[in-house]
């Protein structure tokens, strides 16, 4: 693990893709007692350039933590682009509308607290038009819940990623007894098995150990 911690700085390094307003994202965060859980800066990049990639100018976030994923995926999106973010905790939340606005991107940010399920089904019964880029990172015993949701609120051509998708490698090992492994292997199974998706699981080794992340490309509704 020291050498996967080593590699990740040289990454960060090469590619300086820590800012001063990322690191006092990081800094705050952890100052307001926030779990250390968000996106490590390479897989930030990785969702600015999915993000930009596709041309988003619509992107959903399931799970806020404090505002450092949302920053990538703000600072991705055109002048005139939104993106809807939801996060379960009030406090999470305050910390996260404070450093997206010393980020400058929260012109272009909603923070809608509540439950997640509860948030998107509004939002589906609202008639949401669809977005552009989901990015699930939340409670992981309800990621089946979440992608049966965000496929609802997606069109053909709707990139959706998931975090933490690998555990450790205990996603491999058949009738796990904790929620969150089985939450996630029954999400990668939906994906895996869904004919409206085209997808893969990446895994990834890094300062924040052994996991992965899934990608799938919304093919039809």
């Amino acid at each position: 693990m020291q050498r996967w911690t080593e590699v990740d700085r040289y990454i960060e390094d090469l590619f300086a893709l820590d800012d001063e307003v990322l690191t006092q994202t990081v800094e705050s965060s952890r100052a307001a007692g926030l779990p250390q859980i968000q996106v490590t800066p390479a897989l930030g990049k990785l969702l600015f350039v999915l993000a930009r990639s596709v041309g988003a100018r619509r992107i959903l976030e399931i799970g806020t933590l404090g505002g450092y994923s949302t920053t990538w995926l703000a600072r991705a999106l055109p002048d005139d682009g939104h993106l809807t973010t939801l996060e379960i905790d009030p406090h999470h939340a305050g910390v996260a509308r404070a450093n997206l606005g010393r980020a400058g991107v929260a012109d272009r940010v909603e923070i809608v607290v509540g439950a997640g399920r509860d948030i998107l089904d509004r939002m589906i019964a609202a008639g949401a038009p669809p977005f552009d880029v989901i990015f699930i990172d939340a409670d992981k015993d309800g990621y089946p819940d979440y992608l049966e949701r965000s496929l609802r609120l997606s069109r053909p051509g709707t990139l959706i990623v998931a975090d933490n998708v690998v555990r450790g490698g205990d996603v491999a090992m058949p009738g796990h007894t904790d929620p969150r492994v089985a939450g996630v292997q029954r999400f990668n199974e939906m994906l895996a098995r869904d004919p409206r998706v085209s997808s893969t699981i990446i895994q990834t080794v890094g300062d924040k150990g052994y996991d992965g992340i899934a990608v799938a490309l919304v093919e039809r509704g």
